[in-house]
């Protein structure tokens, strides 16, 4: 029996999808007015920064995966951008540090959502600069309506900003206080912020392209780079060690970088081409998990069934093993995707799949000269000293009850969002940006936003993939997906969520394609995730053999899960998953759908 809350919307003009329905409506605009999916994305994307400040910013970044129908390939647009020069164990040591911490200053680094944004839009939009940036800039000067979790975001750090972060007080609580949810709320200095890079865009050329290009060398050479270095330089801020950092981005590591275009990572699935960043993302997670299960009858599995939860979370228990012991940025570290994405491989690890019990071991498989061993990283919550329990992480994704370990605000679920656009002319953009987020580093008061955190993402571990080092990404969790037929376009999908987004994105995936749930069905069905592996955020803890389930799932099904050795936790009928999906029917239909839980995703097509 399936369920759904909305329609399967449907149509020939075009579709946008988000987690927050001003965005999605400003994209349908852009589209409206004639601009093309490219244009409509970034105007969600800018849009976003603004309505839900809380999961996303202008000083964070975004993947972006995108089919032109110009262009015979799809291309990946990586807007992480790298940590600074300064950034190197030995610096992190002489700190103090065994982990590179999840607020304040230290964990920047260089913000790529701006610029990854500007490259899509002059590769592949039409579409001025200032008519895409015009809806965020009028939601930032004349307000929109706060969203209560970004109310109760703000409450949970209120007086870490009256008493540590004064700049983000200035900002986030008026009259000293934090604002009341569905209240106007504006942030002035941040529509002025894109104003002025608009206007000295416009001073430097006429020409559209030219504009973009000017903008850019805006952001990373001038004022705003200039604000960003300043900050770092000459505010030291307090954090989650308990003591006060500065940054260390310059303006030379943010004048030096700019989104590079890449290839994605492909693996053929049920007669689909599925796309995904590369392994400086956790993206190939999903292509892993997919060779995996290749091997086994799913059509027969009932997809709210302890056989399907079972060998799904299995599945991914193998392929984030593999992440922790293999990914990191290909630039700096081989990382063996040939192998890791081989059917002998896939077989080796579908071997090591117990069908009946549960398994509570982080088991990365052999690849000959790559990886490293895991078991040094795996720390367990009883594992932390209380303190730094107590004061939380620097990811404001989903936690449970009372745990500080898995999040910094159990109210503040979600840590990201997530846009697919399909135009008319079977253009297809899906992208999840993310970081800068209100609660985990201080606003730039020139600027009005905060900078990422990502950089706590990196390991303090001398010769791990993933080990921090001068211009490298961190192996981000941040992860979009596209899937082709016959190499057109069929489905664009995402979601927020830290390290459940490949849990989420791939169950969504396989009752779309093997139970045939339309895609609204799909992320109505109950979700589930495992914490199996370590966090990708601080302080990095992991809760191996974990099964997190909605409790929407039948009774029998959570029990047989219990039978078979996995450490089940039931939560909220609606509260895992925040997917948001697009695409193309092969006669042409447009369609879209979008996450109910949280009450703002939305999707609309016509």
């Amino acid at each position: 029996m399936t369920f759904t809350t909305r329609p399967d919307l449907r149509g020939t003009f075009g579709a946008v999808a988000s987690t927050h329905w001003l965005a999605s409506q400003a994209g349908m605009s852009i589209l409206e007015r004639g601009g093309n999916a490219f244009d409509a994305a970034a105007a969600t994307g800018f849009t976003l920064q603004v309505v839900e400040p809380h999961l996303n910013g202008p000083g964070g970044e975004v993947p972006i995966l995108l089919k032109d129908v110009r262009r015979d390939a799809p291309e990946v647009i990586c807007g992480q951008g790298v940590a600074p020069a300064k950034a190197t164990i030995a610096q992190y040591r002489y700190l103090g540090l065994d982990l590179i911490p999840g607020t304040g200053l230290l964990p920047a680094v260089v913000p790529g959502a701006f610029d990854a944004w500007m490259r899509l839009l002059l590769e592949h939009g039409t579409m001025r600069l200032r008519d895409v940036l015009a809806p965020a800039i009028g939601y930032a000067a004349r307000g929109y309506p706060l969203v209560p979790r970004i109310s109760a975001s703000i409450g949970q750090v209120a007086e870490l900003f009256r008493s540590e972060w004064p700049t983000s007080a200035d900002v986030y609580l008026p009259g000293n206080a934090p604002p009341a949810p569905n209240t106007l709320f504006r942030n002035p200095q941040l529509a002025e912020t894109y104003r002025q890079i608009i206007e000295e865009a416009e001073m430097a050329s006429g020409d559209r392209d030219e504009q973009i290009a000017a903008a850019r060398r805006v952001w990373g050479e001038g004022f705003v780079a200039e604000a960003i270095a300043r900050f770092c330089a000459d505010t030291p801020v307090m954090d989650v060690t308990g003591r006060r950092h500065e940054g260390l981005l310059t303006a030379d590591d943010l004048a030096a970088w700019s989104a590079p275009k890449e290839d994605p990572v492909t693996l053929t699935y049920a007669g689909r081409t599925v796309c995904k960043g590369g392994p400086w993302s956790q993206g190939p997670v999903l292509l892993q998990q997919l060779g995996i299960l290749a091997g086994f009858d799913l059509d027969a599995m009932d997809p709210h069934g302890p056989d399907f939860v079972h060998t799904v979370t299995e599945a991914a228990k193998l392929a984030l093993a593999d992440r922790e012991a293999f990914y990191g940025d290909p630039a700096f570290t081989h990382v063996p995707l040939e192998t890791l994405l081989s059917e002998a491989y896939a077989a080796e690890r579908r071997a090591a799949l117990h069908p009946d019990t549960a398994s509570h071991a982080l088991q990365p498989g052999h690849v000959e000269g790559c990886g490293m061993p895991v078991e040094e990283l795996v720390r367990r919550p009883e594992d932390l000293p209380e303190s730094l329990a107590a004061m939380g992480g620097g990811e404001p994704t989903t936690a449970d009850d009372g745990d500080a370990t898995r999040g910094q605000a159990d109210a503040a679920d979600g840590d990201t969002c997530h846009l697919d656009v399909v135009d008319r002319h079977g253009n297809v953009v899906t992208a999840t940006p993310s970081g800068g987020w209100l609660q985990s580093s201080p606003v730039i008061p020139e600027l009005g936003f905060p900078l990422n955190t990502r950089g706590q993402m990196f390991w303090l571990v001398d010769g791990h993939p993933n080990m921090v080092a001068p211009g490298k990404r961190p192996r981000t969790t941040l992860s979009a997906n596209l899937a082709l037929r016959e190499g057109k376009p069929e489905l664009a999908w995402g979601t927020p969520g830290g390290d459940y987004q490949e849990q989420w994105s791939l169950t969504f995936f396989l009752r779309h394609v093997h139970h045939g749930l339309s895609p609204q069905e799909s992320i109505d069905a109950p979700m589930f995730h495992t914490d199996h592996a370590p966090a990708s955020f601080h302080p990095r803890v992991a809760k191996p053999g974990s099964l997190t389930l909605e409790s929407r799932f039948p009774q029998d099904t959570i029990d047989a899960l219990h039978e078979r050795g996995h450490a089940v936790t039931v939560e909220g009928p609606w509260s895992l998953g925040r997917i948001s999906a697009a695409g193309l029917t092969p006669d042409g239909q447009i369609r879209a759908a979008a996450n109910p839980r949280l009450m703002q995703g939305y999707a609309t097509a016509r």
